[in-house]
């Protein structure tokens, strides 16, 4: 693997391929349960197995990446298993429409034959998440790889089943549901997104059962002769069993226990008082109510013992047999969809004239999480986890801080969902998933069979035998005709286990001894309810301790302009496109930059691309380096003595990276990691030491003091690749590979005995030097001040000065006096003069740095007249160029008319033009001023 020189240009592609391969084939992330090191451990949130790495994998995966790398260099033994979901929903949908392209239907196929082909696809298809997080460099143990669908994992699935069941914590029931009319399953509430929409609220008329039904409604007479209901959806009251007001409504209160006539049916529907359902602000205070087609009306409904009367099939469409509907609107409305069904109703209602006004309504409208479907509330037996008291736990375990949420903020938000959660419906009806673990004699249940698809299913009242292995006879009665339940459990309940489940419960192993509690959950705020509330509810029941002691919640990547990234937008950026593009230790930096805690990330490919061209800094700075030793290799330490200033400033400085590097990496605040070490290598590193000890290096004062300067650029490149390893692991990789570790020539004693970077100690911060930092500032004040007075009086770069500097203080001249062969050499100065405060020499520039006022003479070196006139003509091209961008702004049609993007980016134009006005009116005086002969600043 050793190489004894670096390419002249840096080769990501080449680098990563090298390095992965390399890794993964020495094993290098594998976690050793019998290590006497201590533990760090993680799981990762298992993606789904018909995944592809998008921006939300690459930024979760870089995090936790950084933190395992981190750790094994802090001397823990670490576990970070990987793994996939089998995505139940998604992966049965991605086989379907498969075999629909085939012409197959899988009903017609079969389960078993089925879940044989999504097997199959698995295998041949379901590993491209893993490769790409491979290519991420995400340094898992993939010996340790697991899959939801496991033979080991079903098992312990099935394990915690049976047990809550045992325990009455699972049940089944039949009640209203999200349903997915194309998915054709049920639906948690926590996997229906609603959406806002401008939708119409329709007003229609009930008539009062006790008026004559024989006369036509007489719109004219002060006698009530019906009630008006407002509704968004007019098709359901086909199904409506009561209309509710409110009991304090004077309007209406004298109707409870009275009854109306449904209109389009031949229904007789009680008038009740309801409190909790009726809004008395909200359209006429008269509801209609449909228990099975509404959640709201399901409780009413229990609390008022009223009918269940269902409408739709199970794909939306109108059923056949809905009682008591007029023959000739059921001919008109049969196996319509619900939205086509409601624009018959409204015709229909209108005609007869029932419907009295229709007005715009803004409304929420619930929509399946995995295909956006809008979802029906659907009456079905279902089974249920009874969480609260699972719940309970799970929130005194965040409140006593047995397990910690970063940021805090987070922490509310898993109190409110927990405080006001729901059962969890746990049953899917698809065939991809975990076959619940339930069995139906057909002789004791032969009442409550119905069939969907030729499959016999059963109802609410059925008494299922919940069992670990398959019955052969009914415990009951002895019967061999046996069934199993025909639905799937919720992907999400395989996922709650995950953290044990991985480590092999329910067996005791050692493996779930030493890494149980995990260390840490990295994981996107949008599943802090699918997921991280579920696993904390399921492993303290079940392990008796929290899953995992701290929780950091990272934020969503959004696109440049912070918007969400979404195909429909067409601003979704792909990952492995970037990492072609830029290389991934570059992309992995900018996540990490990026990434501050509770701030949602604004990608733009700009910040990717600079941080390309901060690895081919650190490219070339190794190759410097190497340069620079040749062949005459490193020497061991030095003592202090022999450092100069330089030296102790840059020791000081590292010291001082360290330690921000490592207080950040503890406490998730990568951004603030990535951004010292990048401060530090680039700002200090590269644009201060090395040129600072450039002429050292040359020999220009002695071979020791080569010696010494050699010796510490290798040193602080070495900690300083330590430092960036767990975020840019390729690059450091291999620049480590051809480092000198030890005493002697370059390719001798490389790579400390064959150990890859991960497997050095993570730097510590050493001996600091405060005298030298101090001196070092002082000098690099008056270096930036000279460098500053060229750029401003627009001095040729090539041009070599005079300076000038005048300091009261005895030590600062004596510093100044010691080390200035770096103000001429960083600030390109020919003559510099250094002495107490004298007069002021003519037509020269001035700047304070500290206490030292230097003056750089102007004579010979610009011609003060053209300088102002180019100031001049540059001030009034900003100047009109400020007025067009302000008077865009003050228009109201074009505040009004533009994308806010547009504006808020024309805002930024203001600042900037004005800030270069300024700079130019300074510039303009400054040249007012010396060509006056005044000399005050």
């Amino acid at each position: 693997m050793k190489t004894k020189e670096l390419d002249k240009i840096y080769n990501p592609k080449a680098v990563e391929e090298k390095w992965s391969k390399y890794c993964l084939e020495k094993e290098l992330f594998k976690a050793d349960a019998d290590s006497k090191k201590p533990p760090f451990s993680m799981v990762i949130p298992p993606p789904n197995v018909t995944g592809s790495l998008h921006m939300g994998h690459a930024l979760n995966n870089t995090l936790q990446d950084i933190l395992a790398r981190y750790k094994r260099m802090r001397g823990f033994d670490v576990l970070w298993v990987p793994g996939t979901d089998h995505a139940g929903i998604a992966t049965q949908n991605v086989v379907e429409k498969k075999l629909h392209a085939e012409g197959v239907d899988r009903h017609k196929l079969g389960r078993s034959k089925f879940i044989e082909r999504v097997w199959k696809w698995k295998e041949e298809s379901g590993g491209a998440i893993i490769h790409q997080l491979k290519r991420l460099g995400a340094s898992c143990d993939w010996s340790r790889e697991q899959f939801t669908m496991s033979p080991e994992l079903s098992r312990a699935v099935v394990e915690v089943f049976v047990r809550l069941y045992e325990e009455g914590l699972i049940y089944r029931d039949e009640r209203l549901i999200n349903w997915c009319p194309r998915c054709l399953t049920a639906l948690s509430d926590i996997e229906v997104e609603h959406e806002e929409v401008l939708g119409k609220l329709y007003y229609i008329r009930y008539r009062l059962a006790d008026v004559l039904t024989s006369q036509p409604l007489n719109l004219s007479t002060s006698i009530i002769e019906y009630l008006t209901v407002a509704t968004t959806r007019p098709e359901t009251m086909l199904g409506d069993t009561a209309v509710a007001v409110h009991p304090q409504d004077e309007r209406y209160n004298k109707f409870i226990g009275k009854e109306v006539l449904l209109p389009l049916t031949s229904r007789r529907i009680p008038v009740i008082g309801d409190s909790i359902l009726v809004d008395l602000e909200f359209g006429t205070g008269a509801v209609k109510i449909t228990p099975a087609h509404d959640f709201n009306d399901f409780e009413a409904g229990n609390r008022h013992g009223l009918k269940r009367i269902a409408i739709f099939n199970e794909r939306a469409h109108i059923k056949p047999d809905i009682p008591d509907v007029d023959p000739e609107v059921i001919k008109e409305i049969l196996d319509l969809h619900a939205h086509k069904a409601r624009e018959r109703v409204i015709h229909i209602l209108k005609e007869k004239g029932f419907l009295t006004k229709v007005e715009d309504h803004k409304h929420a409208i619930g929509k399946c999480y995995r295909c956006k479907t809008v979802i029906e509330p659907y009456l079905s037996p279902q089974w249920y986890v009874k969480v609260k008291p699972l719940s309970d736990e799970a929130m005194k375990a965040v409140e006593h801080g047995r397990t910690k949420i970063v940021p805090q903020g987070w922490e509310n938000t898993y109190f409110e969902w927990m405080r006001n959660i729901k059962d969890w419906c746990i049953s899917r009806q698809i065939w991809w998933g975990h076959q619940i673990p339930a069995w139906y004699c057909i002789k004791c249940n032969k009442n409550e069979i119905y069939e969907v698809h030729g499959e016999k299913n059963f109802t609410a009242k059925a008494r299922p035998v919940v069992s670990r292995t398959e019955p052969k006879t009914c415990p009951t009665c002895g019967g061999k005709e046996i069934v199993r339940d025909n639905d799937v459990l919720d992907t999400w309940f395989s996922s709650a286990l995950w953290p044990f489940s991985t480590l092999g419960w329910p067996d005791r192993t050692k493996e779930l001894s030493r890494y149980y509690p995990t260390s840490a959950l990295i994981t996107g705020f949008d599943i802090i309810f699918f997921w991280v509330a579920r696993m904390m509810m399921v492993g303290l029941k079940f392990m008796n301790d929290v899953p995992f002691r701290d929780v950091y919640i990272h934020a969503l990547v959004r696109d440049a302009e912070g918007q969400k990234m979404s195909k429909s937008k067409g601003n979704v950026i792909d990952p492995l496109v970037i990492m072609d593009k830029y290389g991934t230790d570059a992309f992995r930096f900018t996540l990490s930059a990026m990434a501050a805690q509770g701030r949602d990330i604004k990608l733009a490919e700009e910040r990717i691309e600079g941080y390309r061209n901060f690895c081919n800094k650190i490219w070339n700075l190794a190759r410097f380096t190497l340069m620079n030793i040749q062949e005459s290799g490193v020497r061991s330490q030095k003592s202090e003595v022999e450092y100069s200033l330089a030296d102790k400033w840059i020791l000081t400085r590292l010291n001082a990276a360290v330690r921000e590097v490592t207080v950040a990496l503890e406490t998730y605040r990568f951004n603030d990691a990535a951004n010292s070490i990048y401060q530090f290598i680039w700002h200090e590193l590269c644009d201060w030491y090395v040129e600072l000890i450039k002429g050292d290096l040359r020999g220009e004062n002695g071979e020791e003091r080569k010696k010494t300067a050699q010796y510490i650029l290798v040193k602080v490149l070495k900690d300083s690749l330590k430092l960036l390893h767990p975020m840019m692991p390729f690059i450091t990789e291999e620049i480590w590979d051809v480092l000198p570790i030890e005493e002697g020539a370059r390719g001798k004693g490389q790579w400390a005995g064959g150990k890859s970077i991960m497997q050095q100690p993570f730097p510590k911060a050493s001996e600091d030097y405060p005298d030298a930092e101090k001196e070092m500032n002082s000098l690099m004040e008056a270096i930036k001040a000279i460098r500053n007075i060229r750029s401003e009086m627009n001095i040729a770069p090539s041009a070599t000065i005079e300076a000038i500097c005048y300091s009261a203080d005895a030590t600062v001249r004596a510093l100044l006096t010691s080390e200035e062969r770096y103000i001429k050499t960083l600030a390109k100065v020919s003559d510099l003069k250094i002495s107490a405060p004298a007069d002021r020499p003519e037509n020269a520039a001035v700047a304070i740095a500290g206490s030292v006022e230097i003056f750089v003479p102007l004579k010979g070196l610009i011609n003060f007249y053209e300088e102002e006139k180019r100031l001049a003509r540059d001030l009034e091209k900003v100047m009109k160029d400020l007025e067009g961008v302000q008077r865009k702004l003050s228009d109201e049609n074009f505040l009004a008319r533009a994308p806010k993007e547009v504006v808020e980016k024309d805002k930024i134009r203001v600042e900037e033009l004005l800030q270069k006005k300024a700079k130019l009116e300074e510039g303009l005086e400054r040249i007012k001023r010396i060509k006056s002969g005044n000399q005050a600043h």
